[in-house]
This record gives structure tokens, sequence and C-alpha cells, in this order.
């Protein structure tokens, strides 16, 4: 029988990734083409939205060019991305959304961390649209970013009409459609797709009444999977495919990687079963049945992946990015590129075998750079390396670099832990994203955690799951979850070294009393911030 085929594209933090699927899941070609994140000044990340689709059809050209295949034989074509905040004005001009006024920029960062005041505005409203969130409003969903925007560039405000999660202008320049999707809507806008939709009341109590008319934004979502349309001619000839190519509804990018790797799972194991896509940040998915509310933990969102699946989100908010900025700032000049980590983990491996080598056990490292996403929810919360030395040695990179893995290993345990006291009954990983290509740190999750850690055999399970929603949305299965199933590929499975276990649990008795000790110094500070006559013999120690 003749093959189908069809096209997914992956725009992260720093690229745009395309590959080429036959209808069994099966990866023919993979082309990268980098992108570039702005970063003017701390806490701010931007991007030009121009740039990342011109990425994304270089990407696309690439990709089919190395099949062979021709430009109809792609018969749907599917985007996920970052949950980065696009916005576009009047004949679809791109508007400046940065603090200093310019306006090539007009695109918000996901990691963009510019509102947390407005963030915490939005958790003070108690309103219920929190309850599916974990409780806490984060500074990397919308909302925030658009009440920031409305305050800062009041200009750009007014100029705005179209708001999009950057999946949906994906969409949107592949089809001219302004459909939003089920998935971004959902999880990054507080869309409550089981219940009514927008929840008019928490914008007016913001000031963001005028929102969905301002940007655009339509009543009701589509669902993942579906079609949002075909090609126009001028993005078929961007992105080298055929007006007959069917568009699916975009995904946010950790939510494709959790279709790629659970999504084919029977609903016995599914729940059980956990996906971690772990690149520059990290995203533990897992679904229910039902809806679980727990603190933290963003969700429960119902329909963001699977249809009838309430889906919920865990996360690391700088995990990838962490080792990089720790080759940058102890590197001695050193680029943290692929090579790069790949030099340190071979060395690591070597001193890792020799019993007398000196690992850095008395390095301990809270690794919340970028603040604590989960379990607590903390956006404010930093980092922490204690035990540093006089040491600018390659090696002593490597110490370094190697403690600070293990601490986002044990990140990744205090968050398990969490759902585990909340009732969650995990045994199995399934990881994706970057963090695959690097076995040591795969095997490490499996040992600091103790779970099972399967990896499949796709080189980027995050596309695979963007390529499942595309089948369907062309018709080649009839619904999601059969194109899940039969587009699933095997897996090898990492066992934990339970002969590690008692150095990791020492190692994790010290990370949870660090947590301790930095919310503590963090409480600490608030008060000492205080008016002289608001405080209690300020200057009296104080036992920590």
């Amino acid at each position: 029988m003749a093959r189908a085929y069809v096209c997914a594209v992956d725009v992260g933090t720093a690229s745009a990734r395309a590959g080429i699927f036959d209808d069994r899941g099966q990866l023919l070609s993979r082309a990268v083409h980098p992108i570039t994140a702005y970063q003017p000044e701390a806490g701010h990340g931007e991007y030009d939205s121009e740039e990342i689709w011109r990425a994304v059809c270089a990407a696309v050209k690439a990709a089919r060019a190395e099949t062979g295949l021709s430009a109809g034989a792609i018969a749907g074509i599917g985007f996920d991305a970052t949950c980065s905040l696009v916005v576009r004005g009047e004949n679809l001009s791109g508007i400046g959304i940065s603090a200093s006024g310019g306006d090539r920029f007009d695109t918000i960062a996901w990691f963009d961390h510019r509102a947390i005041g407005e963030a915490e505005e939005c958790t003070a409203t108690g309103h219920r649209v929190l309850d599916y969130i974990g409780g806490v409003m984060s500074p990397e969903m919308q909302t925030p970013k658009l009440l920031w925007l409305k305050r800062n560039r009041p200009e750009s405000w007014r100029a705005a009409r179209h708001f999009f999660d950057l999946a949906d202008y994906l969409t949107f320049r592949a089809t001219g459609s302004t459909a939003r999707s089920q998935c971004t809507l959902t999880s990054k806008w507080t869309y409550l797709a089981h219940d009514g939709g927008w929840q008019h009341d928490f914008f007016r109590g913001l000031g963001l009444d005028d929102m969905l008319a301002q940007g655009g934004l339509p009543d009701e979502a589509i669902p993942v999977g579906a079609p949002v349309g075909t090609l126009t001619a001028k993005a078929a000839e961007d992105l080298g495919l055929t007006e007959a190519c069917r568009v699916a509804s975009g995904l946010i990018d950790a939510f494709a990687g959790a279709l790629g790797v659970i999504g084919g799972r029977d609903d016995d194991r599914l729940y059980s079963q956990l996906a971690l896509i772990a690149g520059t940040s990290s995203c533990l998915m897992g679904f229910s049945p039902s809806p679980r509310h727990l603190a933290g933990v963003w969700g429960p969102y119902f329909g963001a992946a699977l249809p009838g699946q309430w889906l919920f989100e865990a996360g690391q908010s700088a995990t990838g990015a962490l080792l990089d900025h720790v080759i940058r700032i102890h590197g001695g000049g050193l680029e943290p590129d692929a090579a790069t980590h790949r030099r340190l983990a071979e060395r690591i491996a070597k001193m890792r075998a020799d019993p007398h080598a000196d690992l850095g056990e008395s390095l301990h490292v809270l690794p919340d750079f970028h603040g604590n996403r989960s379990p607590f929810a903390e956006p404010q919360a930093r980092g922490v390396i204690s035990g540093l030395a006089l040491d600018s040695s390659f090696d002593g990179l490597c110490r370094l670099y190697w403690r600070t893995a293990v601490a986002i290993a044990l990140g990744l345990r205090h968050i398990l832990d969490h759902l585990a006291a909340n009732g969650s009954g995990i045994d199995t990983l399934h990881i994706a994203g970057g963090h695959t290509r690097n076995p040591l740190i795969t095997a490490l999750y499996a040992d600091a955690t103790g779970l099972t850690v399967h990896q499949s055999e796709t080189e980027d399970a995050v596309l695979a799951g963007t390529a499942m929603a595309a089948a369907t949305a062309c018709g080649l299965y009839a619904n999601l979850p059969e194109a899940c199933r039969a587009m699933q590929r095997p897996h090898r499975v990492i066992e934990p070294d339970m002969a590690a276990r008692p150095a990791y649990d020492r190692d994790y008795a010290i990370f949870l009393r660090m947590h301790e000790h930095r919310r503590e110094v963090e409480a600490m500070q608030l008060q000492l911030n205080q008016p002289a006559e608001a405080l209690s013999d300020p200057l009296q120690p104080r036992d920590l």
C-alpha cells in the first residue's frame, strides 16, 4: 500500500524544527533552523514573529528535500510551539512589545517574567479560574503578560488587532484562519473548555474587559487534531508544500510531547505514566479521567491534548537553560553548544567510573534560578550553590555541571513526591526533548527518582506528537487517540540503579533542607524590608 506523509513543526526557545513522518509514525527526516531570542534586560525575552515564520519555512523545505518526496505527498501539517505571546496589528503588522519602546519585536517569550507583579494581582483575585492552573497565576501565562502590555505599552495595546499564542499564530500564517486551539486557550489563557469557555468577570475585574475584542479572540476553541483549514497559496509557496495540505490546530510544545510518548497508551496504563518533556525547561505531563486540583501543578485542563481527558502539568522553568548557564558563568569562555555538553558528559562518565575521583559531593545546588514552577509555584524564587571552591579547572566545571544535573533530577523527584502525596500512582516516566541526547542525564533521572524511564526510539517525540495531530487533521485516522496508537514508536527501557539510591537519598535530604532555608531567608528579607517601626528587634539574630 502507498504510504501517506505528514509534516510536523516544533518551535522551541532557540530554533524551529521540522520533521517528515509516515503514517506509522516513522521519522524520515528532520531539519533545524535557529531563531533569535532577544533578552534586552533581566527577566525579559522577546522574538520577531516574522523571523520565526522564515525559520519554520526554511526547516520545512529542508526536511522535505531530504526525503525526496514531492510537495504533493505531504497530506497534512501541524505546528507546536512554546507558549509565547504574539501581538499583531492592522494588516497583520507586528506590534512592539519591548519595554524599551522598540517595534521590531512583537512576541513576548514564554520564559519572560516581566509580569510577575501582574501575575500576583491575578492570583489575588481568588477567581475560580485559578483552580485550573494550580491556584497561582504564573508570569509565563498570557493574562499577566497582556495586563503588563496594556499598562506599559498602551499605544501597542490600542494598535493591536490579534493576540496569538505562538502555535495559533503559525496556523494563522498557514491558513489565514484566526481560529485558536483548545490546547493553547485552555492551558495558557484561563479558557475553561469544560465550563463555558471565557470567564468574562475574571478579565473585567483586572481591567481587561476589552481583551477578547482587542485581540480578536474567538468565543470557541478548536479541538486538538481538528483541521483549521488548508494552506493558502502564499503559505504553500513559503513552505514548499501545496494548497491541498491540511493544517491541524496548534499545540503547546510540551503537550505535543505528551501525545508523542504516552498519548497512545491504553487507559489502564495511561494514568500511571508521566511524560517528561525536558529541554530548555522541563514539563511533567500526566492524564487523569477526572479533574485533579493540586497546588503548584498547572491544570487540570480539559481536552488540552487528548479529547475527553484531563491533563495536569508540573514543571521546572530552567533545566537545560541552567546547565547552559553553568557553562557560561563557570566555563572560562566555553560556549554551551552541543560539543561542550558532549565533552562534559564524556569526562563526567570517566570520573564516575573512577572510585577515587572527586565528583563534588560537597557541592549542593538549588536549581530554581528562574523561579520554582512546581511544587511551590514561586516565580520569585532563586537558585543557590553551596560548597564552591577556588577551582577554575575543567574538572571543577565537570563537578559543578554534574551536581547541577543531580539537583535538576532531585527537583523532579520533589515534584513526583508532591504528586504521590496527593494520590498519583506513577511508576513510569517517558522522556522526550533535548535531554534524551545526553545519556548521562537520562540515566540520572531513573537513578534519582527510582522510577523506570522509557525513551522513545523517535529522535524527536515532540515532533511525533504534532505529527499525530496532523495525521488526524488530514483524515489519515478517524480520531486523535487512534492516530496516537497507530503512530506510537517502540522505546528502550532504563531501569534505576538501586545501589545508587542511598547517595541520592542523602542528597535529597540536603536538597529539601536547603529549600526550607531559602524560604526562611526570603521571609527574613521581606521582614527586614518593612519600615523600621514595624520590626521587632530588627538587629537581633534569628534562628534559621
